[in-house]
């Protein structure tokens, strides 16, 4: 049995697999982050014991967080500003079981590329539309993350450089900043406060909305197009809450594709929605950890 944890802003999910990578078991509690304490670390040990109780047999355990890992992924080594004490913490040394950790929306592709939606493709990138802008790189069928594993982060693509509202990396105009739910209230005027609420409002005809969702995903395409061309994937798969609104997303984002992205000889990317939903960041660590343990 291998298990993959997931550590998130509001909740921390767990999974069990086989050496198949199928489910066997699934658990989830409360972060408990308040910012200022290591009281979400011991809802993570909480939760692994009770995992570990149940499955004694367990050979290791892979977590996916937020930041950037070091470059032997036993630790978060970059994420300021939440769960305080992530940094630098080695969980193999903190839980007592051989352990690994990876950037969560690395750790979604993982499970994606391996059981989801970009089985079997080579060359994938995946987008997770949510709070923010998640990405990831699929190459010759493994992650690719770079220099000190800080590449992949292609929410912090600029589409805009007269923008003056710049993302956590200092870019101006991101992809994150004209599609991710932090900043519809912003770049609304306040007339709406969540992506579901401009959603909704698109929904019942409302022009205001039409204007700025169609703007939204006019930009979501042209940063997609920019990427096709610097890494030519065989395919895109799309994630997150934003991705959820079905047709009212894809059928304006294809239609700009068709205009922007280049297909000399025929080359188009497939888009795919992602499969495995909630539990794919604890997926994809499971799996993860038991990639790094063989290797």
């Amino acid at each position: 049995m291998i298990a993959g944890i997931d550590i998130g802003a509001t909740n921390i999910k767990a999974v069990v697999l086989d050496q198949g990578y199928a489910l066997v078991d699934k658990f989830q509690g409360p972060t408990k982050d308040d910012g200022k304490t290591k009281s979400w670390m011991a809802e993570v040990k909480n939760m692994v014991d009770t995992v570990v109780k149940k499955y004694p047999d367990l050979s290791c355990m892979g977590l996916s967080a937020p930041g950037i890992p070091d470059e032997g992924n036993t630790c978060i080594s970059f994420m300021p500003g939440r769960l305080y004490g992530l940094e630098g913490l080695v969980w193999s040394q903190y839980l007592g079981i051989p352990s690994c950790v990876l950037n969560d929306a690395n750790a979604s592709m993982v499970a994606e590329s391996r059981i989801g939606a970009a089985k079997g493709y080579e060359h994938a990138i995946m987008l997770t539309l949510g709070t923010g802008v998640g990405g990831s790189i699929l190459i010759h069928g493994k992650l690719y993350t770079g220099f000190r594993q800080v590449g992949g982060h292609l929410g912090h693509l600029s589409i805009d450089m007269h923008n003056s509202f710049r993302s956590i990396t200092g870019m101006p105009g991101s992809l994150e900043d004209a599609i991710g739910d932090s900043t519809v209230k912003a770049r609304t005027g306040g007339r709406y406060a969540s992506t579901t609420e401009l959603v909704n409002a698109v929904r019942e005809g409302e022009e205001e909305a039409q204007k700025i969702w169609l703007e939204s995903v006019r930009a979501l395409a042209i940063a997609v197009a920019g990427l096709a061309n610097v890494l030519s994937p065989q395919a895109l798969v799309l994630g997150g809450g934003i991705a959820s609104a079905g047709n009212l997303l894809m059928e304006p984002f294809l239609r700009f594709l068709d205009e922007y992205e280049w297909r000399p000889g025929g080359k188009k990317m497939e888009i795919k929605t992602a499969r495995l939903g909630p539990f794919a960041g604890a997926t994809g660590a499971g799996i993860f950890a038991s990639e790094y343990f063989k290797s």
